[in-house]
C-alpha cells in the first residue's frame, strides 16, 4: 500500500474546518465536501439558493480536481448532502446532472440533513481515481 499524499489546491477555496482538499491513496483519491463558499474571497456572501450553490460547490470540486491534474472524467462516486431535501432535491439534481457527460453520471448518495457548515444549502463531495 502507497503512502498517503494530502493534497491542499491554491485555486481552490480556503477550507471551512480541519482538513485538506483531498487524500490521495493507491490511486484513490477522496475529495473533502466542498461548501457554496467563493474560492477568491473567504468572506463573500453564500449565492442565493440552491440552483447557485450548487454550481459553486461544483465548479469547486472542479477547482479541486484541476489541481490535482484530474477532470470529472475521473470521478466514480459522489455524496450530496442537502439541508432541505424535499424542496431542494429535484432542483440540485438538474445542476448537478449537467457537469456531466450523457451517460457517465457516477455512482451517488444523496442525503438529507439537519444542517451544514457556513449555512449552506448543498454540500458535495467526491471519490476520483487516477487512469492507470
Amino acid at each position: 500500500m502507497a503512502d498517503t499524499k494530502f493534497h491542499m489546491v491554491g485555486e481552490a477555496p480556503t477550507p471551512v474546518g480541519p482538513f485538506c482538499h483531498a487524500t490521495e491513496t493507491d490511486g484513490w483519491i477522496f475529495l473533502t465536501g466542498q461548501m457554496p463558499t467563493d474560492p477568491t474571497d473567504d468572506y463573500a456572501p453564500l449565492p442565493e439558493g440552491v440552483e447557485a450553490q450548487t454550481r459553486r460547490v461544483m465548479d469547486n470540486l472542479i477547482l479541486v480536481l484541476k489541481g490535482l491534474g484530474l477532470t470529472l472524467e475521473n470521478v466514480v462516486s459522489a455524496r450530496v448532502f442537502l439541508t432541505h431535501f424535499e424542496r431542494d432535491f429535484e432542483a440540485m439534481n438538474k445542476i448537478y446532472k449537467a457537469y456531466f457527460a450523457p451517460g457517465k453520471l457516477p455512482a451517488r448518495t444523496c442525503i438529507g440533513v439537519t444542517g451544514l457548515a457556513v449555512g449552506a444549502l448543498v454540500e458535495i463531495d467526491f471519490i476520483a481515481r487516477r487512469p492507470a
